[in-house]
């Protein structure tokens, strides 16, 4: 039997108030930016799409990446792929999702409403045929990004992308970097050039840009194992599929963090990490894959690691009628930009 009283005080403090009259104060921040002082929503539909709905402000506004905090960049550049094209759509794909965020339930975050973060626009090409002057171009704009502060959170484009924005991120010192993927992405030139997809790692810490004994990457699995020497014989410590449901993610969590410590890490994530029965509109799909869930707690234990950059590359939209996997892309696209305003609330405080 209902308690009276009980019904009576639920009355008085609910029947006559509006959707965002809310008392907890985590839940009241996320309201405040969803809501207008009467009860009326920003339609999730409506306007121009950006990334997790975020301000868009290109880089292209003189000045204006000094008073940000993080940049939600687009790379639509896939020329680096071996199988199938078709990542360049990725950016526009995770762009268009309409409901991530904007409250963290687990964290108990609101990341809009602690940073200035905006969504810059896309990494400007002088030339859609050649992929070293594309990666001149990433290089380029990502140095102009790190140099004003603003720590990158970047959607892809093929996974040949993260050797370029490492080349600005790890300028200073190598950084460390956690991956999630389904491929090492540490294999050699392949048809004279060194640029592919299936190589950035490699050319990263032979660059002198990622750490090796800082890296850890998760996920593997498939034929193209043989290819992937280099992340041993460099000190990558490599997690395969088959070894998560046997590890647990909270072991994971532990070893991640222990391998990248208290230094600056990257943190990668290709969408083909997932098995293509959650995320099929990728370009080199392998089954034996992880679930959204899977990632998602990792990811979230991951918080508090020093983050200094990441990036969400393979969505290429046109092998998933369902939206599913674009809709996976921006999620962990939102989970990464939780991490970055812990990361950078850290380095304030």
């Amino acid at each position: 039997m209902i308690d009276s009283e009980k019904l009576a005080a639920l009355r008085a403090r609910y029947a006559d108030t509006s959707g965002g009259d809310i008392d907890d104060p985590d839940f009241r921040k996320a309201a405040s930016l969803q809501f207008s002082e009467s009860d009326r929503r920003k339609w999730p539909f409506a306007d121009p799409a950006t990334f997790l709905d975020a301000p868009f402000k290109p880089v292209a506004s003189a000045g204006y990446l000094a008073e940000l905090d993080i940049a939600l960049i687009g790379v639509p550049m896939d020329l680096g792929v071996t199988n199938r094209a078709g990542a360049r759509l990725g950016p526009r794909a995770v762009r268009a999702i309409e409901r991530v965020g904007p409250y963290n339930h687990v964290l108990r975050m609101t990341p809009m409403a602690d940073c200035k973060v905006a969504d810059v626009g896309d990494v400007p090409f002088r030339s859609r045929f050649n992929l070293e002057s594309c990666h001149q171009d990433i290089e380029d704009f990502y140095r102009i990004v790190v140099s004003a502060g603003v720590l990158p959170l970047s959607v892809g484009g093929d996974h040949s992308i993260s050797r370029a924005i490492l080349s600005a991120v790890g300028k200073e010192r190598p950084v460390g970097m956690i991956h999630i993927d389904a491929h090492c992405d540490t294999g050699g030139s392949y048809e004279g050039s060194k640029f592919h997809h299936g190589g950035p790692f490699r050319q990263a810490v032979l660059e002198g840009t990622l750490d090796p004994e800082r890296t850890i990457q998760i996920g593997i699995r498939g034929g193209a194992e043989y290819l992937w020497e280099f992340s041993r014989a460099s000190g990558m410590t490599v997690i395969h599929a088959e070894e998560v449901p046997h590890m647990g993610i909270g072991r994971i969590i532990e070893e991640a963090r222990r391998v990248v410590g208290d230094g600056p890490t990257y943190i990668s994530f290709d969408i083909d990490s997932l098995d293509p029965g959650f995320a099929p509109g990728t370009g080199t799909p392998e089954v034996g894959g992880l679930q959204p869930r899977e990632v998602l707690e990792l990811l979230r234990g991951l918080n508090g690691v020093n983050m200094v950059g990441g990036d969400v590359v393979e969505v290429a939209p046109q092998y998933d009628a369902t939206s599913n996997t674009a809709h996976a892309g921006a999620q962990v696209l939102f989970e990464q930009l939780c991490l970055a305003v812990t990361a950078i609330g850290q380095r304030k405080a």
